[in-house]
Formats: C-alpha cells, sequence, structure tokens
C-alpha cells in the first residue's frame, strides 16, 4: 500500500488530507511538528511527504524539506503553503526549497488527489 506522511500543525489540516488520501486508498502517516514528522519519515519511509512551510517557526518546511534532501531522502515532496498568497511571494522550486511541489492552501480534495497521483507517477517512473 502506498504510504503518505503529512507533517503540518493544523489539524484541520491534518485531519482533511488524511481522510481524502484515505479514502483513495493510500496509508497516511501524520505529524503535527518537525521534530515527529522527522521521525515518522525516518521510521515509515513514505511515498510522498505533504509538508507544511509554517509551523513552529515560519521556516519550519524549509528546514526540513532541506535536511531530507541532504540526508539523501529523495521521496517527493508536496509543500502545503498559505504564504504566497497572503505576501504576494513566488516560491521556484531550487536547492534552497527543494520541493517537487508548492500546493496554496485550501487545496480541494480533487487537485490533491491529482497533484499526489502524479508526483506518485513521477517517482515510478525513475
Amino acid at each position: 500500500m502506498t504510504k503518505i506522511a503529512i507533517i503540518d500543525d493544523d489539524p484541520d489540516i491534518l485531519d482533511a488530507s488524511g481522510l481524502v488520501l484515505m479514502s483513495k486508498g493510500y496509508d497516511v502517516v501524520t505529524a503535527a511538528n518537525p521534530e515527529d514528522g522527522y521521525k515518522i519519515v525516518k521510521e515509515h519511509s513514505p511515498d510522498l511527504i505533504i509538508l507544511d512551510v509554517m509551523m513552529n517557526e515560519p521556516d519550519d518546511g524549509f528546514f526540513l524539506a532541506q535536511k531530507f534532501r541532504r540526508e539523501k531522502i529523495t521521496t517527493p515532496i508536496i509543500m502545503y503553503t498559505s504564504v504566497s498568497k497572503s505576501f504576494g511571494m513566488d516560491y521556484g522550486v531550487n536547492e534552497l526549497v527543494p520541493v517537487d511541489e508548492f500546493v496554496e492552501k485550501p487545496i480541494s480534495p480533487e487537485q490533491l488527489i491529482k497533484k499526489v497521483e502524479r508526483l506518485l507517477k513521477k517517482k515510478e517512473t525513475k
């Protein structure tokens, strides 16, 4: 079964994203902070990571994504953000922001599934 890790400090986002993904047959593990998020990724080796930009600190998601990449964890990462819309910022994927896709919160269930499936398919073809 395909496993997805969701790391976000917002319990509503964890619940909603988890329910949407589980309804499509995915196994979901969650964490509400970067420390626990790191642990679940190391313990469960998920097929995909969904990571919030802002948790305890405004840049926790960036640092956690960088840590995963430094440790050669190549799992695809979708980064949830509400910052870009609020502050007019446009993040690009680069070595400082080593994620595969940015998603603006809130995201519709259909859009979430579409992005998850696309990244999982891309991972399979590598």
